[in-house]
């Protein structure tokens, strides 16, 4: 029995829920797991064909009984598939491992330094105009990348999906995805665990009656034009994760947390895909 439900953002046509359901390194019971978020009242489902979970979201949404136009399914091409012939041929994999005639969000999953941003942008492009997706985006790209995109590309771009958590600072970012009228997808939202633990996390926490990680979900989707889509390895989790819809930060408490950013900790930063990161100046 569906218990809750998320908010939307909206963006070039896009309405996204702003909690999704990220799907990266699931453990057993995949499709299961799927399953009981789409349960639990999550309608947007994050995935990538670098996650190799698609095959289990697919499962999980036709387990779920709910009507696909009521999903909204984020997937990704990773940066291997940059050139325009393989772009294409990712995104044909991905609706077949998924069982889908569409997806309501695809992304560039990392910028690929070695191949030109307007033919992988218009390759992009060419999947929406063809069907294969409702909307497009970004994901990984740096503020210098963000503006070649949506100056390259030929369809608005809805999103750029970045690591973004209260170690990690990203104020010139969201200054430029407001300037372009998009959305941050927040990945790492709770910094794999980090902030679990901070002191100041749990102190608000427990003044509201809820967890490090709900508080944390909540300081990113109160900011406006923020979405996020964390994990959850249980059924518990992924129930507690939406349910930060019945209270609000105070003014206070949401400069505490932005205050944390002086750690400046970042969590996903492969070498062999990540560009070189903006870097903000915390005072």
């Amino acid at each position: 029995m569906e218990k809750l439900r998320a908010p939307t953002l909206s963006a070039h046509g896009a309405v996204m829920p702003v909690i999704g359901y990220g799907t990266m390194e699931l453990p057993q019971r995949p499709a299961e797991l799927v399953a009981a978020a789409i349960a639990s009242g999550y309608r947007h489902i994050d995935t990538a064909r670098k996650y190799g979970t698609e095959q289990f979201v697919g499962e999980g949404m036709r387990a779920s009984k709910i009507a696909r136009s009521e999903l909204f399914v984020t997937t990704k091409v990773t940066e291997e598939n940059a050139r325009e012939a393989d772009f294409m041929l990712s995104v044909e994999t991905s609706l077949r491992t998924l069982g889908l005639d569409y997806v309501d969000l695809l992304l560039v999953h990392w910028p690929q330094p070695k191949v030109p941003f307007k033919e992988t942008l218009g390759a992009l492009a060419k999947a929406k105009r063809q069907g294969m997706t409702r909307h497009i985006g970004v994901s990984n790209f740096t503020l210098a990348m963000l503006d070649e995109a949506v100056g390259v590309c030929p369809e608005p771009l809805v999103t750029n999906q970045i690591e973004y958590h209260a170690y990690l600072p990203q104020d010139r970012m969201l200054a430029a995805l407001k300037r372009h009228g998009m959305i941050l997808t927040a990945y790492c939202p709770v910094a794999r665990g980090k902030l679990l633990a901070d002191p100041v996390v749990g102190e608000i926490a427990r003044a509201h009656g809820k967890t490090p990680a709900q508080v944390c979900l909540r300081w990113l989707v109160q900011q406006p034009g923020v979405a996020a889509a964390p994990r959850a390895l249980e059924e518990g989790h992924i129930v507690e994760n939406l349910d930060i819809f019945d209270f609000t930060l105070s003014d206070g408490e949401m400069r505490r947390l932005s205050a944390l950013r002086k750690q400046q900790i970042r969590i996903a930063d492969p070498p062999e895909r990540a560009p070189k990161w903006d870097v903000e100046a915390v005072l």
